[in-house]
Parts: structure tokens; sequence; C-alpha cells
């Protein structure tokens, strides 16, 4: 059985974060592990507050889990402190972890603030480097390029400019596109275009978080990026198609349609 780990902020309503993370690593079948870096009041209406745990105990966090039981793949949610990103990037050098999934969660999916501006020097620096795939929504992807990005062209430039940094792939998800959600995939300096036709349910709390924990199961089972996105997209696709209707605003996924 692979062996998960979510790095990331709890979701007191369980549509998102490491709730999300889990649930997609139980939907494949996968162990799964966590270590908090935050605990949020958050609900499908949104963010209300958002308390950071202390840097050592994240550091602890992290030592219990790779002095026991090895992640064979390790997704990275919100980290809005840098003293937190600091501890995560030295424990994942520390310990060589691998297959290393970030997503930079710097906004919720209902416009909620989750980081702080100064953390995200820090995240660009120090942790970003060492991700073997980052999965950015196009807000994110304008934030870590530095370029406005409101269409394909302006994805393949971010993608670019973002690559130049860092080793892994960049993976700028085309949710917020007008026409389509295709998704670009940029690896090895190659552009890869993941088509996706858009779905009408409102309800997609939490689809960034399911989308790169859905990669990291995939990198963990073997499976090279190309076919992990592919294979998470597709995964992802049939969790917002179930038509799930929870909550007052934007609700969350059914993670575990297919079982």
């Amino acid at each position: 059985m692979e062996k998960l780990l979510t790095i990331a902020g709890s979701d007191s309503s369980g549509g998102a974060g490491i709730q999300a993370d889990l649930k997609t690593f139980a939907a494949h079948k996968s162990y799964g592990m966590s270590v908090i870096t935050s605990v949020t009041a958050q609900n499908t209406m949104g963010v209300t507050d958002v308390v950071d745990l202390p840097p050592e105990f994240v550091g602890k966090q992290l030592d219990a889990v790779f002095t026991d039981i090895f992640p064979d793949a390790i997704k990275i949610g919100m980290v809005s402190d840098e003293k937190i990103i600091k501890v995560i990037a030295k424990k994942l050098k520390e310990y060589d972890g691998k297959n290393i999934v970030i997503d930079p969660v710097m906004v919720s999916t209902s416009g909620s603030a989750l980081m702080k501006s100064a953390a995200t020097k820090t995240l660009i620096q120090e942790l970003l480097p060492l991700a073997d795939i980052i999965t950015p929504n196009m807000s994110e992807a304008a934030v870590l390029s530095g370029i406005e990005v409101s269409k394909k062209k302006d994805m393949e430039k971010a993608a670019e400019l973002i690559g130049k940094s860092i080793k892994g792939a960049v993976l700028v998800k085309g949710g917020h596109l007008r026409d389509s959600a295709d998704d670009l995939l940029y690896m090895d300096k190659k552009h890869y275009w993941l088509e996706g036709k858009r779905i009408f349910n409102p309800n997609t709390h939490g689809t960034g978080c399911t989308l790169s924990s859905a990669i990291a199961v995939n990198l963990a089972k073997g499976i090279d990026i190309l076919k992990a996105v592919e294979n998470a997209k597709g995964y992802l696709r049939g969790a917002i198609r179930a038509n799930l209707d929870l909550g007052k605003g934007r609700g969350p996924l059914n993670h575990l349609y297919n079982i």
C-alpha cells in the first residue's frame, strides 16, 4: 500500500485542506498521514479565521512521520507562515523527501486570503525548488511569475517564468478560463495542454487540494508526471460530476464517489 503525507491546513467543514487530501488518498486505496500547519474556521461560505501552529510543533510532526512511516509521496498545501515554510523545507531536505507535490495555496475558492504576504517570498525561494510538480491556479501563477494571467498564452509564459526557478514541472490550472477548463503542464521546457470540459456544478470547494493530492497518489504508484496529472484530472472530474450538494455556499466534492 502506498503511503501518502499531506502537509496542509485543516478545514473544519471537511471539504478542503487535509480532510480533502485524506479522503482522496483513501479513494485511491492508499494510506494517508497528515502534518497540520494551520487550523481554519471555515465552511462552504468562506474562511472566518486562521490560526497557525507553532513552527517547532510542525517540525515535530514531520519528525514523527519521517522517522516511522516514510511517505512514498508528499502533498503540501496551505503554509501561510514563513517560519513554518522554512521548517518544512529544512525537514524535507533532512529526510530526503520524494515525489513532492506543492499546491501553492494563496487564496481560497471563496476568495479569502490564506497566505501572509511575507511568506510568499520564502515559499518561492525555499520550498518550491524542492517540488517535483507545483499546481498553481491562474491567480497564483500570476503572483509567482509577476505577470498578468488571463488567457492561454499568459499561462504558457507564466509557466516558463516559474519554471526557471524550480526543478520540477508546473501545472497551471485553467479553471478560470472563460471558454474552457484546460490545464497547462510545463515540463522539460515543453508545453502539454490537457483539455478539460467545464462541468456546470457550482460546488467546487477543495478542487485544488483534491487535484494535487490525486497527483501525489499517482506519483507514489510510480506513474510518470504527465500520466499522473491526467489520471488526477479524471478522478477530480468524477468527484465534481457526482453532484454532491451540501452547505449554503460553494459546497464540497464527493471524494468517495468511486467507492
